[in-house]
C-alpha cells in the first residue's frame, strides 16, 4: 500500500479525534494532529500543540512535515457574534495552508469541514432539503468565505480541495463546544440522579420539527473519501447518517436508556437552568465512580440550547455523494444508544 501523510487539523474535537482513528485503522496513514492542546503521540499518530491564529507559530510547527500528503482541517473557533466568527476561523485556515503549502511538495488534497450554517440553517427557517447547489445568503459566514479562500488558491496549486456539511455531530468526546450527544447523556443523568423524569428542554415547534443527524464515525468515512477519489476533487458533498426524525420520538427512546419517564416538554434554556449543577456533577463522580472530569469538559449547555431552538425542519440533501459513489449510512437511534453506551463504557456517565 502506498503510505499517506494526513496532517488531521483540529485533533482533539470529536470530528477531528475520530477521524484519526479512522485512518489508524487503515492501515496506510501516517498522521500528524494539530490542536492547541497537543496530545498523545501512539504508533503511527504523533500530535503538536500550536496556537493557529499565530501564524509564525504555525508555519514554525509545520515547517519539517514535508511528507504530508493531505490536509484534513476541523478546527473552530467560538466567538460571541456570526461576526465576529470570521476573522479567526479564516486567519487559522489561511496560516495552515500558508504553512504546509511551501514545505510539501506532495501534498494532493485539503479537506474542509463545514456545516449547515452554509445554508442560514443558524438564522432560521432555510430552504430544505438543503442542496449544495442552493444560493448563497447575506454574509458574514466564516464557512462560505473558507471555501472561498481554497477556491482561489487552488486555482494556481495541484492539489484539490473539498468540504464536507455533516449535519450536528454526534461522537465521543470532551471539552468540545459541540456536542449534543455528551449534552444529552449528561442532561439525562443528571434527570436520573435527582429523580425527576427527562423532558425536552427546547421550543414547542423543535420537538415535532423534522431533523438529521451525522455519525462521527460515518463522517470520517465520508472525509477520506472525498479526499481520496476522483469524486471529491473541488466538490462539497452533504453527509448525513441517511434518515430523519423528529425529538418526539426519539425522546421517549433517549429516555428509557436512562430508565427514565418521559413527561411533557418544558421550555428552559440550559444555559441557566445548569450554572449551578458543578457540586452536583462532583458528587455523582464521587458516588458513581467516574473518571474525574471537570463541569466545564463535559457538556456544552450553550450548543444545546442553540439546537434545541431550531422549530424548523433541518435536514439536507445527501444524494449527491450517493450519486458519487458514497453509500454508509447509520441508524440514528442505534447512533445515540452506542453513544450512551460507550459513554457509560468510560465511566463518563453513570
Amino acid at each position: 500500500m502506498t503510505q499517506k501523510t494526513a496532517l488531521v487539523v483540529g485533533a482533539r474535537g470529536v470530528i477531528g479525534g475520530n477521524l484519526i482513528e479512522h485512518l489508524e485503522s487503515l492501515g496506510d496513514w501516517n498522521v500528524v494532529g494539530l490542536s492547541r492542546r497537543g496530545g498523545i503521540d501512539r504508533g503511527r499518530v504523533r500530535h503538536i500543540a500550536v496556537d493557529l491564529l499565530d501564524s509564525e507559530a504555525t508555519a514554525d510547527a509545520l515547517r519539517e512535515l514535508s511528507q504530508v500528503t493531505h490536509v484534513f482541517y476541523a478546527a473552530y473557533q467560538d466567538r460571541p457574534t456570526w461576526a465576529e466568527l470570521v476573522r479567526p476561523n479564516l486567519a487559522m485556515l489561511t496560516n495552515v495552508v500558508d504553512a504546509i503549502e511551501p514545505v510539501a511538495p506532495e501534498l494532493e488534497h485539503i479537506s474542509l469541514m463545514q456545516g449547515y450554517k452554509v445554508y442560514g440553517a443558524h438564522l432560521g427557517p432555510f430552504a430544505t432539503p438543503a442542496k449544495e447547489s442552493d444560493p448563497p445568503h447575506m454574509p458574514p459566514e466564516f464557512n462560505v468565505d473558507q471555501q472561498q479562500f481554497l477556491e482561489r488558491r487552488q486555482a494556481d496549486a495541484s492539489w484539490t480541495w473539498s468540504a464536507l456539511r455533516p449535519s450536528v455531530v454526534a461522537g465521543v468526546g470532551l471539552g468540545n463546544p459541540m456536542n449534543l450527544a455528551m449534552v444529552i447523556a449528561v442532561y439525562a443523568s443528571m434527570s436520573k440522579e435527582l429523580g425527576i423524569p427527562l423532558r425536552f428542554p427546547g421550543r414547542p415547534g423543535a420537538y415535532t420539527s423534522l431533523i438529521e443527524m451525522t455519525d462521527a464515525d460515518l463522517l470520517a468515512k465520508a472525509t477520506v473519501w472525498a479526499a481520496t477519489t476522483e469524486s471529491g476533487r473541488n466538490e462539497a458533498y452533504n453527509i448525513t447518517n441517511g434518515d430523519m426524525f423528529r425529538w418526539s420520538s426519539m425522546w421517549p427512546r433517549i429516555a428509557a436508556f436512562f430508565d427514565l419517564d418521559v413527561a411533557p416538554p418544558l421550555e428552559m434554556t440550559l444555559t441557566e437552568v445548569m450554572a449551578d449543577k458543578e457540586q452536583l456533577w462532583n458528587g455523582m463522580i464521587e458516588r458513581h465512580g467516574l473518571v474525574s472530569t471537570p463541569y466545564s469538559d463535559v457538556s456544552s449547555w450553550a450548543f444545546g440550547d442553540f439546537v434545541f431552538a431550531w422549530d424548523y425542519d433541518v435536514i439536507s440533501d445527501s444524494s449527491k455523494s450517493r450519486r458519487a459513489g458514497f453509500h454508509e449510512y447509520v441508524d440514528t437511534e442505534a447512533m445515540f444508544l452506542r453513544i450512551f453506551q460507550d459513554l457509560r463504557d468510560k465511566r463518563l456517565i453513570p
